[in-house]
């Protein structure tokens, strides 16, 4: 059994591929212009918990990103998602520094402590609200 600290590539379970699929679905809704503005606030968290994930994984950079999200049906442009990464990285929930490689120097951030605990949070949440959601 998983604790909600591990972080696994996929669903592991048919009520965390419905949570996958539902919150990908809303998403790609929204960004497509399908789902009024009054829901942004909750995308918004949902995008910003994969951004996390991914971030507690591995350094992330923001195209990377981009196409990850992308992958998952979000359609987030450069105009969201760089926004987005600046605001974690103020809240302290991202950690970012420059680095220089073969082709151009990229910005490239790591979920910090703090990062990583509110991921477990959130991750602990969501799956409480799947559980009561599947209780109707």
């Amino acid at each position: 059994m998983k604790t909600s600290v591990e972080l696994s590539d996929g669903p592991s379970t048919p009520n965390d591929a419905r949570c996958v699929r539902f919150h990908t679905h809303c998403l790609s809704l929204r960004y497509a212009g399908w789902v009024p503005k009054t829901y942004r606030d909750i995308y918004s968290g949902l995008v910003r918990l994969h951004v996390l994930h991914h971030a507690s994984r591995e350094a992330i950079y923001g195209l990377e990103m981009m196409r990850e999200l992308r992958h998952h049906g979000y359609r987030l442009g450069p105009g969201t998602l760089y926004p987005l990464l600046h605001s974690m990285e103020a809240s302290g929930l991202l950690r970012s520094k420059m680095t220089t490689g073969p082709g151009r120097s990229r910005r490239v951030y790591t979920a910090t402590a703090a990062g990583r605990r509110a991921l477990k949070e959130g991750h602990e949440k969501v799956r409480e609200l799947l559980r009561e959601m599947d209780e109707d």
